[in-house]
């Protein structure tokens, strides 16, 4: 995990439509920057459908929400339309950005050992500055706790 008060590390990755996003297109603005495991698995559709039911409350408070997996843009896509997420879904397939912010880690699971994504979330101020980082987040409760941090 990236250390509180550094840059966010720029990064440019593809949307759910293709669309090719930056981190200085949000400059001005504050981000809720999620890293998550995969697309349509139960903890993941969790904590999208819960940030999407609180969407509403981040807007009035101009925060842009990104989500970011290894999964590709089509995958997004489908997802975000299955269950109605507002807000974006970045695609980085080849995990560059996914090392960058250091969330490539060894995980165990049932006493095997793989690597993957730990969810982790990052709230970045207006100008680039991650202000708060959480590893190991609950799914399901991580918007709120979100929510109760900006």
């Amino acid at each position: 995990m990236l250390p509180i008060n550094t840059p966010a590390p720029e990064f440019s990755l593809p949307d759910q439509d293709g669309k090719i996003r930056n981190l200085s297109d949000y400059k001005g603005k504050k981000i809720i920057l999620y890293f998550y495991p995969k697309d349509n698995t139960s903890g993941c559709t969790k904590q999208a459908c819960n940030f999407a039911e609180l969407f509403p409350h981040f807007r009035e408070k101009g925060v842009e929400i990104l989500g970011v997996s290894k999964d590709s843009t089509a995958s997004h896509k489908k997802f975000q339309e299955k269950y109605g997420l507002p807000f974006t879904l970045l695609s980085d397939t080849e995990k560059t950005v996914i090392q960058a912010y250091d969330v490539w880690k060894e995980k165990k699971l049932y006493g095997k050992t793989s690597f993957g994504v730990v969810r982790t979330t990052y709230l970045i101020d207006e100008n680039g500055i991650i202000v708060k980082a959480f590893s190991n987040v609950k799914a399901a409760e991580n918007p709120k706790q979100m929510l109760e941090e900006v």
